[in-house]
Order: structure tokens, then C-alpha cells, then sequence
């Protein structure tokens, strides 16, 4: 076994951004705890982790964010065994969308019990262990959604918001300790949060948003057809844990910066004409 680069925690490995993250992280040293809720998902993983030749890199656990003692138990678990956590990877989070009107409270809890509260309990589970090795990094899943938001995902972007703000804060604590936290902001690529994310909108044809919803899910389809490689953000974090200094932001994915840098410079009012104008 190699720990030339340390021992990474990686959430929601089963697929999209935590498994290339997990292969990635292995390529370059690390020894992966990829965890995922559904172990019984880990075939897509190791299938990738054997055509490179990483498969003693790679070590899979169960574990569901929204059950906070299974992070706990996982967590110890690895102190255990390698006694460290040198990078711990958010991933693990999913979409729900639908107007506000439309989407029960229910729902509401469950995209910020994963999205938010799992990304809290897995920071929680490693920081007494980073801070007493005065190293290390956290690296949170945001997403584009959680700096600019979009009629029609207010709970996602709610969720994504929550952890910009939450991420600045712990940065700011754990800087003095030697250890760095991260975000990064993808926008759209080519993963099954799309396919999900449609699964999981609230909606009906009954609704008196269904057409301007409507009209936004078919756009989004679009994006999603041509969006890029997810393989961009998994180099990305792997990039990111290796800076002894990374910056705080690094939003990703095609006309992201250019997107974010115009809505920052754009009146308020004309940024809501121009939204309102393409949902009609």
C-alpha cells in the first residue's frame, strides 16, 4: 500500500464527480476510502480503478451522509487503520427542483439533510484528526447554483448557498491550524445528477408554473447534452489538494467565469429581465 500522498475520504464515490475524484486521487498516491451509501454500486468503480492498476489504492466503505454515525464510525475506522486523513472530499449530494409552491416540505428536508448537513458531519468527523496533525484539506462540492441561483431549483441552490457560506466560515476557523478548505463550483457536465435531478422535480401539469418549468428543464436538457467532460473537475480537485495555498473559489466548467463575472457586474433588474424574458 502507498501513502506517499496521505489517506483521502471521498463522499458519494459510487459515480459522477466522487468516483473519478477517488480514481484520480489513487492515480497520484493517495490511499482512497471512497464511500458511497449502496456499496452494492461499486462495480462502475473498481471496474475503472483495475483497468489502471489501482486497485490496492482503493478501498470501499458504506457510508450515508444523512446518518451522521455512519460518517463517525467510517471515520474512525480509517484513524484506525492508517491513522490519518490527509483530504476529505464532499461530494455526496443530489438535486431536487420544482417552484417553490410545488415542492413539500419533506423534500425540502431531505435535499439539506445530504446536501448540507451531511457536508457539516463529515467536516465535524475529521477535524479533530486534521487539526491535531496540523494538516490538511476539505474539499466541499459546491456548484455554480450556489453562487448564482435559477427559478425552479430553489431547493439545490438553497442547499448549495448554505455551503458557500458554511465553507468561508470553517476556512477562516481552521486557517490558524494548518488546515485548508476548499470550494469548488462546477457548473454543467456530463453526470447522472442530470438524469436524478429530473427524477426528482416536483411537478405537475396541473401546476400554474408548469410551462415556464417546463421550458426550463428543456433547456437544461440541452446543457446537459453538450456539457463536458466531468474528468475536468476530478483533475481540478486533485490540482487543488496538492496547493499548499489554494484559493477558496475555483468555479469550473465552460463560460462559467464569464457567466459569474457578467451576473457580479450586471444591474439586479436587468439580470431578472433577462431570466424572466427566456421563460416565457
Amino acid at each position: 500500500m502507498s501513502q506517499e500522498q496521505g489517506v483521502a475520504f471521498v463522499t458519494g464515490a459510487s459515480s459522477g464527480f466522487g468516483m473519478l475524484t477517488s480514481i484520480a486521487l489513487a492515480k497520484k498516491g493517495y490511499q482512497v476510502i471512497a464511500t458511497m451509501r449502496d456499496p452494492a454500486k461499486k462495480g462502475p468503480l473498481l471496474a475503472l480503478a483495475g483497468g489502471a492498476g489501482i486497485e490496492r489504492r482503493l478501498e470501499i466503505m458504506q457510508v450515508d451522509v444523512t446518518l451522521h454515525e455512519s460518517i463517525e464510525r467510517a471515520v474512525e475506522e480509517v484513524i484506525r487503520k492508517h491513522g490519518r486523513i490527509d483530504v476529505l472530499v464532499n461530494n455526496a449530494g443530489f438535486a431536487i427542483g420544482g417552484y417553490v409552491e410545488d415542492v413539500p416540505m419533506e423534500a425540502w428536508r431531505q435535499q439539506l439533510e445530504t446536501n448540507v448537513f451531511g457536508v457539516i458531519a463529515a467536516a465535524k468527523a475529521v477535524l479533530p484528526y486534521m487539526r491535531a496533525q496540523a494538516s490538511g484539506c476539505i474539499v466541499n462540492v459546491s456548484s455554480v447554483s450556489g453562487v448564482t441561483a435559477y427559478p425552479g431549483f430553489a431547493p439545490y441552490s438553497t442547499s448549495k448557498f448554505a455551503i458557500e457560506g458554511f465553507s468561508e466560515s470553517l476556512r477562516l476557523e481552521m486557517l490558524p491550524y494548518g488546515v485548508r478548505v476548499v470550494l469548488v463550483e462546477p457548473g454543467a457536465y456530463r453526470t447522472d445528477i442530470w438524469d436524478k435531478g429530473f427524477a426528482g422535480v416536483h411537478t405537475t401539469e396541473a401546476s400554474p408554473y408548469w410551462s415556464r418549468l417546463s421550458k426550463l428543464l428543456q433547456m437544461v436538457k440541452q446543457t446537459a447534452g453538450t456539457a463536458p467532460d466531468p474528468q475536468e473537475v476530478a483533475d481540478a480537485i486533485v490540482n487543488v489538494v496538492g496547493r499548499a495555498r489554494p484559493k477558496l473559489r475555483y468555479p469550473l466548467g465552460r463560460g462559467v467565469r464569464l457567466s459569474l463575472w457578467g451576473r457580479s457586474l450586471l444591474p439586479w433588474k436587468w439580470y431578472e429581465a433577462v431570466v424572466l424574458r427566456l421563460l416565457r
